[in-house]
């Protein structure tokens, strides 16, 4: 956003100085979806007024998805090895999937939240993006680390964990037992037919599938999620905000800011989601608390933890997203179907998307998704699959459909 362009933190976020101090060497930022894509609910991913419209290397009028879109097309691209990308519900795996990568959501706690700008205390996570599971797994390992100003880091002084090297098995996916979200699928025959490949790579690879596992649809958790996404963004964003030397010190000043600044910040889509979380109160509130309640069952008790049990699974699969649609800066994002981010989002648990196959020339992504704390093991069979069947492919930076 231009209003921050002159509010400078006052220090690097946790994540950076441990970046600092492994020696790993940061190019630069790239653009994110203005204010995580929480502005408005009809916003264009990888738009903000800041950097403009992040195309998606793959096919240039397409979209890289968001939000974290810079993070996924630099990296598809080959302008970095890794970049660090942020998730509430999607924004890891979705611009991961799109632009044919990987991307690892891990359980929230894993990382620091500890200077990052907030969406929801309960949702948000930092987490690595690359071109392999492996490069993937060693950017994990520098992030991870306990932070005493992120309480939800403080159960990692217990697990002791820093390397995922040992989750590299190009055999791990040899007795796993693997659900199928099929109530995810079915949105595009094109998606199913790459996604069919993926599953008849995970049997050949000494996988057991377990068929037709049902997890809560997006729309069945959306309600509760989107009144938990208000309450805690106001909370947050006006915690956030005041640390900053400069620029607009609460949610209240920044709707003013843009309102100032219309013709640059507003040219396509407005901030009406930032109107509706300003109209909320504090996290006291009785609806705050039943919203949180009702998303965390639907999620994680009656969710993911429920089948997991149920079935025995080590993971749950299903197509991340669709293939990327083209960028539409009038009428904003038109997804073409799918999503599998929302439950583990929404129970804060690891999600891992792993390039499958194309689609005409697009990528398509294949989700792994477990119970909490259970981020190597969804590495693992990520990096089995991976290894399994090389679906990656490079961009070509086409200009024209094809």
């Amino acid at each position: 956003s231009l209003a921050l362009t002159d509010a400078k933190p006052r220090e690097d976020a946790f994540l950076v100085m441990q970046l600092r101090d492994a020696g790993v060497v940061i190019l630069g930022k790239t653009n994110l979806s203005e204010w995580a894509n929480f502005r408005s609910m009809r916003s264009s991913s990888g738009w903000s007024g800041r950097g403009g419209q992040t195309r998606n290397p793959y096919e240039t009028d397409r979209n890289p998805c968001g939000s974290s879109s810079g993070s996924g097309a630099a990296v598809a691209a080959g302008l970095a090895a890794v970049a660090v990308g942020t998730e509430t519900d999607g924004s890891i795996v979705c611009p991961s999937a799109v632009n044919g990568i990987v991307g690892i959501k891990p359980t929230v706690g894993m990382i620091s939240r500890s200077g990052i700008i907030p969406i929801s205390a309960s949702q948000d996570t930092a987490g690595p993006m690359a071109r392999s599971v492996a490069d993937a797994a060693a950017l994990l390992g520098v992030l991870v680390g306990n932070d005493p100003d992120d309480p939800a880091t403080e159960p990692l002084q217990r697990m002791r964990l820093r390397s995922f090297d040992e989750a590299l098995q190009a055999d791990g996916l040899k007795g796993a037992r693997i659900g199928v979200a099929r109530n995810l699928a079915g949105f595009h025959e094109g998606v199913d037919e790459v996604f069919a490949a993926a599953l008849w790579a995970m049997r050949a690879a000494g996988a057991t599938i377990v068929d037709s596992i049902a997890l809560p649809q997006p729309e069945a958790l959306g309600k509760s999620e989107f009144q938990v996404l208000l309450y805690e963004f106001k909370d947050g964003l006006n915690r956030y905000l005041a640390t900053r030397d400069g620029g607009p010190r609460t949610l209240a000043a920044l709707i003013d800011y843009n309102r100032q600044h219309a013709r640059k910040e507003m040219p396509y889509f407005g901030q009406e989601l930032f109107e509706q979380a300003q109209a909320k109160g504090g996290l006291d509130s009785a609806e705050y608390k039943a919203a949180r309640a009702e998303s965390l069952r639907l999620a994680g008790a009656e969710g993911i933890d429920a089948v997991v049990e149920k079935y025995q699974l080590d993971a749950i699969v299903a197509p991340t997203v669709g293939a990327a649609w083209t960028t539409d800066l009038v009428n904003g994002d038109h997804v073409l179907g799918g999503g599998a981010s929302t439950s583990a989002a929404v129970a804060g648990y690891p999600h891992v998307t792993v390039p499958a196959g194309l689609l005409h020339g697009l990528p398509v992504g294949v989700s792994f998704i477990g119970p909490a704390w259970s981020d190597a093991t969804q590495i693992r069979l990520a990096y089995a699959f991976e290894q399994a069947t090389h679906a990656r492919r490079a961009p070509t930076f086409a200009t024209a459909p094809r």
